[in-house]
């Protein structure tokens, strides 16, 4: 049997090459994967294109469906899980779950739903990521910042966070860079919560009810949510301050 490929806590990878005939399996495997991905995302954008659907429109209709439903906490986060296949906007859903669930509620529901869908995302990319940087290539920009993030997983993902940089895009990357999963699961948690609560707040803010017009905002809501995004962005500051030293 041939091993599998994976990256040791050090972040050295242990990947074995496998056979020809074996690596065209792989090469098949993802491709066919690859192409139902592709009809997914295809698919839903020919939908919302046909039906003149917008991320805010569907947003709607997700509340409307969330409120009429028993489990509507568990329909929000498998929704939400499953968000990054067709790359919905996670600050949309974020939002929807303030506006649905509160400031205390929506912070958890949403805390495990973005947490899963980072991981649902990390995998995704670790799949098809796998075999493409292999660890002997030494050279090249890419080669170079992927040891970068494996060093340094923990914080550079934290950085990531606090900046709010595209919440699938650093997921996807993680995965397919081979990060520790257990560093990139760690940061994610602790980074994510600065900006899900003041994006769960700046939802819970919105007071009224679409349909009426334009609802109105809780003042005090909506400040405590600005507080928590300046929070976030020092706190990047300090750890990239602290990443660049370490580095020198």
């Amino acid at each position: 049997m041939h091993a599998v490929p994976d990256t040791n806590p050090e972040g050295t990878d242990t990947t074995v090459e496998p056979t020809p005939p074996r690596l065209a399996l792989i090469r098949w495997q993802k491709g066919i994967a690859l192409a139902a991905w592709a009809i997914l995302v295809g698919g839903y954008y020919w939908y919302t294109t046909a039906n003149q659907l917008d991320p805010l429109t569907a947003a709607g209709r997700l509340v409307e469906f969330t409120r009429e439903s028993t489990y509507g906490p568990l329909i929000y986060i498998g929704l939400y899980a499953l968000r990054p296949l067709i790359f919905f906007s996670a600050a949309v859903l974020t939002v929807v779950g303030g506006f649905l669930f509160g400031p205390v509620w929506g912070v958890i529901y949403t805390v495990i739903a973005g947490n899963l869908s980072a991981m649902v995302a990390y995998w995704v990319g670790r799949y098809f990521g796998s075999g493409l940087l292999p660890a002997q290539e030494t050279q090249g920009i890419i080669q170079r910042y992927a040891r970068r993030l494996r060093q340094n997983s923990f914080e550079t993902v934290l950085v990531m966070r606090f900046l709010f940089l595209p919440y699938d895009l650093v997921n996807y990357l993680a995965g397919f860079l081979h990060i520790d999963w257990k560093a990139f699961l760690l940061a994610t948690v602790l980074g994510n919560i600065p900006g899900t609560i003041s994006v769960v707040l700046l939802g819970a803010s919105i007071e009224g009810d679409f349909s009426q017009g334009l609802p109105g905002l809780n003042p005090w809501t909506l400040l405590a949510s600005a507080v928590l995004f300046g929070v976030s962005l020092a706190l990047s500051r300090y750890f990239k301050r602290r990443e660049t030293s370490s580095r020198e």
